[in-house]
């Protein structure tokens, strides 16, 4: 009697497993898709202002990643643009409950963020790599981003003068109050532009995060379309994340990164409700994407 009672307590259990393999379940400040034959975990973090919900209308290529052995966490920590030490340990210690919680597989993990949400993702990442931390990402992929908050804070103000677009004008003195109140202006408070900054292209290569991403994979898609920025935003090339993103390849690459790229899309930043505009997540292509990971 008692050992068909254990095989049924191990068939509910395995029927229990099967069921949460390949669906999907949701948790505080997170919804997971776990792929029925993972071959690798993509962490994704959320652009400022946006939520879980915005992930899955705007970043189409998470279509079908399931059915391919990609399983996903979309996050929806949001509204940062840097992290303290104290922000990174509490992710850190919620991305290992989330393994543990769901028993994911920790193999074969890549993080990314699209806009301020690579900013985060860039910095999540360089902190598990550089604390050996059990969960340790092979790679990185980060979605046009503002990744150098110096230069982030100068462009801010060009925007404002130019007032080329009352958008750009709003984000713009918003950014700048932001950094203001919270990091101090760059020529005051460089050293804490360093520390809390992803990237600065005026620090030397061993500064910051980027030198704990030299040995994985990492890679930085931009779409510089210059005749829209022009049209809807007057910037130049030098005032688009893009040119943050090449010079932080370029960075990684005089680190002996061999595994780094720089993506530059045409004609795919378009939105899910058809607005043209490069700033996008569709600027990833899911097919390439794939290939990328499974690798």
């Amino acid at each position: 009697m008692r050992k068909r009672s254990f095989l049924i307590a191990l068939f509910l259990i395995g029927f229990a497993i099967q069921n949460i393999v390949g669906q999907t379940v949701k948790g505080s400040h997170y919804e997971l898709t776990i792929a029925t034959e993972q071959k690798a975990v993509l962490i994704l973090f959320p652009c400022f202002p946006c939520n879980i919900e915005h992930t899955k209308s705007e970043a189409l290529f998470l279509k079908n990643l399931d059915k391919k052995g990609i399983t996903t966490i979309l996050l929806d920590y949001n509204q940062k643009l840097f992290l303290t030490e104290t922000e990174k340990k509490k992710y850190a210690a919620a991305l290992q409950k989330i393994f543990t919680k769901n028993k994911i597989l920790k193999e074969n993990i890549y993080i990314g963020g699209f806009s301020s949400g690579g900013n985060v993702a860039f910095l999540m990442t360089a902190f598990l790599v550089k604390n050996h931390h059990s969960i340790q990402p092979k790679g990185l992929l980060v979605v046009d981003s503002p990744i150098d908050l110096e230069k982030l804070y100068h462009d801010a103000q060009k925007d404002i003068i130019k007032n080329a677009d009352p958008d750009a004008v709003e984000e713009g003195k918003f950014l700048t109050a932001l950094f203001e109140k919270e990091i101090g202006k760059p020529d005051a408070d460089y050293e804490k532009y360093t520390i809390f900054s992803p990237y600065l292209m005026s620090a030397g290569l061993k500064e910051g995060s980027i030198q704990y991403l030299k040995n994985i994979k990492t890679r930085w898609y931009c779409e510089p379309d210059l005749k829209w920025q022009l049209e809807n935003r007057n910037r130049t090339y030098e005032e688009l994340n893009a040119y943050m993103l090449e010079k932080a390849n370029e960075s990684l690459l005089k680190l002996g990164n061999k595994n780094t790229e720089l993506i530059r899309t045409e004609n795919r930043g378009i939105r899910a409700d058809g607005t043209k505009n490069p700033h996008s997540w569709n600027i990833v292509e899911p097919n390439e994407l794939v290939k990328w990971m499974l690798n």
